[in-house]
């Protein structure tokens, strides 16, 4: 392929498993097995290539072209386009920013088309390469569903793990003094944000691929079609542990902030104490500290000594008051 064909991937499914390359000057109108062709949408010429090469109407390919889109599944009488959702887990990129797939099935071929790196369509090639691939055009768009749920399985994994550590640092927040609040707040802010998100479109997802799973035609097989549903028993299932997970970051927040308000307050309440045991304290040095005559031990050694006394006894009469009204 050159650097000016929107064609990242072709191939012919032979039926058993694997697939023949094909050339850039192929045609999608030639008889034969089925076709996958996978575009790249950020190329300016995938769209004039897709009414060039395709008798697909204007609705399909703005379909597969349009930059944002949520998981659908639309059913037509000669095909179905279907967006899937999937993480992204290219280099450096954040998994909360999915990236998608476009997807036109109908009995001989099957159009894909992507804006960013999907590793789920390299697993297909290299199933393919190996002998191992899908063997129709239904069956293909069933196992790329299949492996854009499966990628998701190790990163709903580490969200569980990274909500679980911080329900320890909670409960170690009871023992140690020393726990960063904030900065666990800050990461339970940001699982929760990321639930949400991902939710946000894995529920579209589940409903998509349902629809896909109903879907009579003739050249989509028993096999397929139960393999399609249970791909959308999976996304079901991963809907529900991120509905667990933002339910869990819920209640580990309110608790947080109820620590964090009780360390506030018993933080208030120990300046308060100091403070009301050194008022009286306050108030009779500064009395005696007037630059008036006539002050009671100004011409005695012994006064400042006697004061300090005093203050002392004091000081120990106020502590033993409010240990006795259970304060302190």
């Amino acid at each position: 392929m050159t650097e000016s064909d929107p064609i990242i991937y072709a191939y012919r499914l032979r039926g058993d498993g694997s697939a023949e390359q094909l050339d850039s000057d192929f045609s999608m109108s030639e008889q034969g097995d089925p076709i996958w062709v996978h575009l790249d949408a950020v190329s300016e010429i995938s769209g004039e290539w897709l009414k060039r090469e395709t008798n697909l109407g204007s609705y399909v390919i703005d379909g597969l072209l349009a930059e944002e889109s949520r998981p659908r599944c639309d059913v037509y009488p000669h095909g179905v386009l279907i967006v899937l959702r999937g993480v992204n887990l290219n280099p450096g990129s954040d998994p909360e920013d999915m990236v998608s797939i476009r997807i036109w099935m109908d009995h001989e071929r099957v159009i894909t088309t992507r804006f960013r790196r999907i590793m789920a369509v390299e697993d297909i090639v290299d199933q393919l390469e190996k002998g191992q691939g899908p063997t129709s055009t239904s069956h293909l768009v069933a196992r790329l569903g299949f492996q854009l749920t499966e990628r998701m399985g190790p990163f709903i994994s580490q969200i569980d793990e990274e909500i679980s550590e911080l329900e320890d640092v909670l409960i170690a927040a009871d023992h140690e003094q020393n726990i960063d609040f904030r900065e666990t707040r800050s990461e339970l802010l940001r699982l929760r944000r990321l639930t949400i998100a991902l939710r946000r479109f894995l529920a579209p997802q589940r409903i998509a691929l349902a629809t896909l799973a109903g879907v009579e035609r003739n050249w989509i097989s028993p096999s397929v079609m139960g393999r399609l549903r249970e791909v959308s028993d999976r996304v079901t299932r991963i809907t529900e542990d991120l509905d667990e997970a933002r339910e869990r970051c819920v209640v580990i927040y309110d608790e947080l902030s109820g620590r964090m308000s009780h360390r506030m307050e018993r933080t208030m309440y120990l300046l308060t104490v100091v403070a009301t045991i050194m008022l009286p304290l306050g108030f009779l040095t500064g009395l005696l500290g007037i630059n008036v005559a006539g002050i009671p031990g100004a011409e005695s050694k012994s006064a400042f000594w006697v004061v300090c006394t005093l203050m002392g006894v004091l000081v120990a009469a106020e502590v033993w008051f409010f240990r006795k009204k259970k304060w302190i």
